[in-house]
């Protein structure tokens, strides 16, 4: 009986075969759509998946001031961050945030679910989020994603 051993199979950065989707935000929850993009960005949907390469699709959002929350969520939840100053802490509710970049909504919760390494950036940076239905990114032709 001889035994052979199969060489396992990791991706190479160079043939990794990169496809655009464009996902409408409209009615969908804000934590389920992020896991969901999250997904694609890492290339899990992928059968050549490998944790070390970034082997993940861009992701085009349209209709990012369309998402939702549930509960009370809107007047609960807060997004904290700091300037340069020293005692400059803001924070803003997911409402005010709404009204002045509804994109950065969508942008943190699915940031949140990469890696937090450089190859978390690679993959965050494949994200594009857009208010409305316009997006600069049909030459690319994305398929439609419905989730």
């Amino acid at each position: 009986m001889s035994s052979v051993m199969k060489e396992t199979f990791f991706a190479k950065k160079e043939s990794v075969d990169r496809k655009w989707f464009v996902v409408d935000a409209t009615d969908h929850p804000v934590g389920k759509l992020a896991a969901e993009i999250a997904r694609i960005l890492r290339g899990k949907h992928k059968p050549v998946y490998t944790p070390h390469v970034d082997t993940g699709d861009f992701v085009v959002v349209i209709n990012a001031e369309k998402i939702v929350l549930t509960g009370n969520k809107w007047d609960q939840k807060l997004y904290r961050w700091r300037t340069t100053r020293p005692g400059s802490m803001k924070e803003r509710t997911a409402r005010q945030m709404l009204e002045k970049h509804p994109e950065h909504i969508l942008e943190h919760a699915v940031k949140g679910m990469l890696p937090k390494n450089r190859l978390g950036k690679q993959m965050y940076k494949k994200l594009k989020v857009y208010v409305g239905d316009e997006h600069p990114h049909e030459a690319q032709k994305p398929e439609a994603l419905n989730l």
